[in-house]
């Protein structure tokens, strides 16, 4: 099927993981920053305490390859549906909050364990399932979807947090995800003309497991990711503290977690793109290695508030191409049949990484008060996760993508 082809059958299937990805557990990573200092000042919390919910990813290392398994047997659609009624009542939660801190860490980790079934985990499946010829388009087509919404929610919660308050915007991104969710699903029963050959879950045994898991490739990827997400923590909630700590006003930090976002957007346009032309291991170095400038930029505090913008627009382009690396390299090295699963224990890798650099993080802040010590940590490890990436190579054409076939109208 020819590069054009391809959107043309499976244009709809594209929508609805945008839809889903758009409205899914990225809204929480994209705006929980612009909540973060209205938290803290109502409840009294600490920053060294706020930080440490960044750790509680570590649960990700058991539960997301169980989420990608349960993906791999029920499908796509039956994870999204679960993945959405946790992130709608998750932040439904949040808006009636009355300040414990341990109440918020146990709501977070509900929504963050369940609500990754609204990730690329589950909805790059459905991609690389119909897209061969145009995988890393479409790929960087569908994770433009959480940077976008990311960017036009910072500035409108952020305008309805000033306005109405926190519970207030918690609520609106209850309502939207729950509309986003219904989309999603709903565009998923669409199939009479692509539905794709149902195939039986695919059985793993043990010793197939364990040789995938022991693979260079496999441990090269898992490894590389979780070096480039040491600095996770940074972009999930601590984008406009990092901001406001470097003398930056209240109201162009809040613009600056929109500029993370347009960031995310471009990096996935281009380096999505080049994914299809260029070896993805060539890829991955370049792109995964631009956030070492952003942090180095950011650990100068006093630095122009345009220079910073465009430290953090800098990060935005590399976390872009890692959701498209990711995706893309973990279905050339080992194919469809259990891509989930394996792609559950990359994003694991993913989760573990930011766990840890969320805990050290609040370690530094409570021992020097001060973001620069991660910030040169965070340069450090994203060079070596970047050189893992390359070493793996560029993969190779495993599958062809499940052709749809046409249903005849009754």
């Amino acid at each position: 099927m020819s590069f054009l082809r391809e959107f043309r059958v499976n244009w709809v299937t594209l929508l609805a993981t945008f839809i889903g990805i758009a409205t899914g557990n990225a809204l929480g990573h994209y705006t929980l920053s612009l909540f973060a200092p209205e938290l803290i000042r109502e409840f009294g919390w600490s920053k060294a305490e706020f930080a440490l919910l960044g750790s509680l990813q570590i649960v990700s290392l058991v539960t997301a390859p169980l989420a990608g398994r349960f993906t791999d047997r029920f499908g796509v659609r039956v994870a999204v549906s679960v993945g959405f009624l946790a992130i709608s009542a998750g932040f439904l939660w949040f808006s009636r909050m009355q300040g414990s801190l341990t109440e918020f860490f146990v709501v977070w980790i509900l929504q963050h364990v369940l609500g990754v079934m609204t990730t690329s985990l589950v909805l790059t499946r459905a991609i690389i399932e119909r897209f061969d010829r145009a995988r890393g388009t479409s790929l960087s087509l569908l994770m433009m979807g959480p940077p976008m919404s990311g960017a036009i929610a910072a500035p409108l919660l952020g305008a309805l947090i000033v306005a109405e308050g926190w519970r207030t915007a918690f609520f609106a991104l209850s309502v939207v995800s729950a509309l986003g969710g219904i989309a999603c699903v709903a565009l998923m029963g669409r199939k009479r003309h692509d539905a794709p050959v149902k195939a039986p879950p695919a059985a793993l045994a043990k010793g197939e497991l364990a040789g995938i898991v022991k693979s260079r490739a496999f441990m090269l990827l898992v490894g590389g990711m979780f070096l480039v997400n040491i600095p996770q923590v940074f972009a999930a909630s601590q984008i406009k503290l990092v901001a406001m700590a470097g003398g930056v006003s209240d109201q162009m930090s809040t613009w600056m977690v929109s500029f993370y976002a347009m960031g995310v957007i471009g990096g996935r346009a281009i380096f999505g793109i080049a994914l299809d032309r260029i070896g993805a291991h060539i890829v991955a170095l370049f792109a995964l290695m631009l956030p070492t400038f952003g942090f180095v930029l950011l650990a100068n505090p006093g630095l122009a508030a345009w220079i910073m913008a465009g430290g953090v627009l800098i990060i935005g382009v590399a976390q872009g191409a890692e959701g498209d690396v990711g995706a893309y390299m973990v279905s050339r090295h080992f194919g469809q049949a259990n891509y989930s699963l394996i792609f559950g224990f990359v994003k694991a890798a993913l989760d573990g990484g930011g766990a840890i650099g969320a805990l050290l993080l609040s370690a530094t802040l409570a021992s020097t008060g001060s973001y620069v010590p991660f910030l040169y940590v965070s340069a450090a490890t994203t060079v070596i996760g970047a050189f893992c990436f390359f070493l793996t190579g560029p993969g190779q054409h495993n599958e062809a993508p499940v052709e749809p076939v046409e249903i005849e109208e009754a």
